[in-house]
């Protein structure tokens, strides 16, 4: 009887978990190497829709930790996974359909308002541009944003 109570009551528990809290837990973070002060990253391998999170040593020995995703306009985005606001608690963010959720405070953002809007708990945005087949990312704006990740917990 006990042993029943107690799985009800963890299946019970669990169901109540908001998304964000677990949505984080299988997340994968790639890698990248900087090529002579750029990130390059194929446009097929992020225009599925789907946010795809990468990390990079910056200058100062931070792993900057940031995303990537084809909003629903057609427009591939990026930014620092922090925010002004929630940084110091070192979550970031997971993705809900076309919004990503703050893992601190919950706030839902429109990927199509990444890198539009800036402050507050919106994703800070990472410039980017496309060359070719590639989606190109600077050095600098990554070394200069890494104060964002000092305290990332992932």
């Amino acid at each position: 009887m006990k042993k029943t109570f107690l799985i009800v009551l963890i299946v019970f528990a669990v169901g109540f978990l908001p998304a964000v809290s677990y949505a984080a837990f299988w997340q994968k973070t790639k890698t990248l190497t900087p090529k002579q002060g750029e990130l390059r990253i194929p446009v097929g391998d992020v225009s599925d829709g789907k946010a795809h999170f990468f990390k990079v040593k910056a200058n100062d020995g931070t792993m900057v930790t940031f995303f990537v995703l084809k909003s629903r306009d057609g427009v591939i985005r990026a930014a620092i996974n922090a925010c002004d606001e929630c940084y110091e608690a070192g979550k970031g963010y997971v993705q809900d359909g076309d919004f990503m959720i703050c893992e601190q405070c919950g706030r839902r953002f429109a990927s199509d308002k990444i890198n539009v809007i800036a402050g507050g708990c919106n994703p800070v945005g990472v410039d980017r541009k496309i060359q070719a087949d590639q989606l190109v990312i600077g050095m600098k704006d990554i070394n200069q944003k890494s104060w964002y990740c000092k305290l990332q917990k992932k």
